[in-house]
């Protein structure tokens, strides 16, 4: 797909001449597949071709969004008079006139590393991997019976061209690859929904198709499909008593997200998203406080190579970089686009992100984790006494806050001097917030990531990020048992 660049700059000259004090144009083309082979069959795919333009205009403070997928000369100047009308109207309705930070902008191209397009790759050459795929769980493991299963390729290839009235100019493209299941397991008449990966996630990257060698999907499933059926046939309950616990990445991924990178969104503690996505525990003053233990270190990093959240610069034209979240158990940095930024007296870190055309740009993370630390996995189970390895999740909840939250592990075991020992079934670990991250006094040096797609918006955009962290090691938790 070409994208005119002459229609983005048109936008932008003709907003001006209209009076708005700037304007942004976004032009935003998104490919879409969706492989999908259920229980050996496939099932119809799912194709996205999304096409459009997106623009901002401000006029004294007031901010006014639109799109239009009809890209003609006439029809783009409609769409800037219809967006630079609604900004002048919504000046008298504008508490906090906005603003924008003062960041260098962004000019020329960037785009994710890529061996093999993934548009020369057709649907028969996804469905013959996912039969393999299937060829190797369809039969369960350990007596488990795998007796509905959905697996799934999906493919999507972003591009964009973003000029702004400030002087950013930028071509973009990030293919991206994942892949993901859905599984019924019965087992002694039971039956139970788990996911390969567990906890609902997928594993993928920004990348062509040479994405698949990378991820192996083969040996990977063949491993969960018999981790994950051991789990199922568990039946030990969790100690009682408080215990030590080590979460494996999956968990402390999570973790990362939900609880240390949902409250670090600028517009969430400005109560911007409190409809929509919900609020933060953290306030504007917030800064400096301290959250965990001197162990408890939280990133987010849009510039990690082969990754899902991957960009190098975001939506308003700034220049993305690391974010440090928490900092030796302290809240160092948020997440903010620049109307957030000048709000704080501060610069963006370029959170800025949109999914599609006719979405606006709002603060997303890209790939939050935990920072791994200098511990084997066999050193963090050294010194506990009794505990519990909780490996991976199949559900949680968090409040809208952010504050109080409940982790339900799928593949979990039980630690006794030192050595993992028999699985232990579905142990609940509910905390708040600061209670987890000051409960942590070990890092693994391992570390590893799930795609994973991010919610947030009305109307809703699920953002692609990774999320990550090493093993951890928390003291002195009382878990819950069904």
């Amino acid at each position: 797909m070409s994208l005119d660049p002459d229609l983005a700059k048109l936008a932008v000259d003709h907003g001006l001449s209209l009076g708005a004090d700037y304007v942004e144009a976004r032009l935003h083309h998104i490919l879409e597949v969706g492989c999908l082979l259920r229980n050996s069959s496939p099932e119809p795919t799912i194709l996205v071709d999304s096409n459009g333009l997106g623009i901002r205009a401000r006029y004294k403070g007031a901010l006014a969004f639109g799109a239009s997928n009809t890209l003609s000369t006439q029809s783009v100047k409609e769409l800037v008079e219809e967006v630079v009308k609604r900004a002048k109207a919504s000046t008298g309705l504008v508490g906090e006139p906005i603003e924008f930070s003062g960041e260098e902008m962004g000019r020329g191209s960037w785009s994710a590393e890529e061996k093999e397009r993934l548009e020369d790759i057709g649907v028969q050459t996804m469905l013959k991997h996912l039969r393999e795929l299937d060829d190797v769980i369809k039969d369960g493991f350990h007596g488990v019976s795998f007796t509905n299963r959905l697996l799934m390729i999906e493919t999507s290839v972003e591009e964009k061209f973003y000029v702004n009235s400030d002087g950013a100019e930028l071509r973009s493209r990030v293919p991206r690859l994942s892949i993901s299941s859905f599984i019924n397991a019965s087992y002694n008449g039971k039956n139970y929904a788990i996911t390969i990966p567990a906890g609902y996630s997928s594993i993928g990257e920004s990348g062509g198709w040479e994405v698949v060698k990378r991820l192996d999907p083969y040996t990977f499933f063949r491993e969960e499909g018999s981790n994950l059926a051991k789990a199922v046939k568990s039946e030990r309950k969790p100690p009682s008593e408080p215990v030590d616990v080590v979460l494996g990445p999956d968990v402390v991924g999570l973790v990362a997200h939900e609880s240390s990178g949902h409250p670090a969104e600028a517009d969430r503690i400005l109560g911007r998203e409190a409809a929509q996505a919900g609020e933060s525990y953290l306030k504007k003053d917030s800064l400096g406080l301290k959250v965990g233990s001197s162990e408890a270190y939280v990133s987010d990093d849009p510039t990690i190579p082969h990754s899902m959240g991957f960009y190098l610069y975001d939506e308003e034209g700034v220049k993305a970089r690391k974010r440090r979240l928490i900092e030796a158990g302290v809240i160092k940095e948020y997440l903010h686009n620049r109307a957030t930024a000048n709000v704080f007296s501060t610069k963006s870190n370029a959170a800025s992100r949109s999914v599609a055309y006719n979405r606006e740009p709002i603060i997303r993370m890209a790939n939050t984790y935990v920072e791994p630390g200098d511990y084997s996995f066999e050193e963090m189970l050294e010194g506990i006494k009794l505990g519990v390895y909780i490996k991976s999740f199949m559900e949680w909840n968090i409040d809208d806050v952010r504050f109080n939250q409940r982790y339900v592990g799928l593949e979990a075991y039980l630690i006794e001097r030192g050595k993992l020992k028999e699985g232990v079934k579905a142990p609940i670990l509910e905390v708040t917030t600061p209670k987890f991250w000051s409960s942590l006094d070990a890092r693994g040096k391992d570390i590893q990531f799930r795609a994973a797609s991010c919610g947030k918006g009305d109307p809703m955009q699920g953002a692609p990020v990774w999320t990550g962290g090493p093993h951890i090691r928390l003291r002195n938790i009382r878990l819950g048992a069904r």
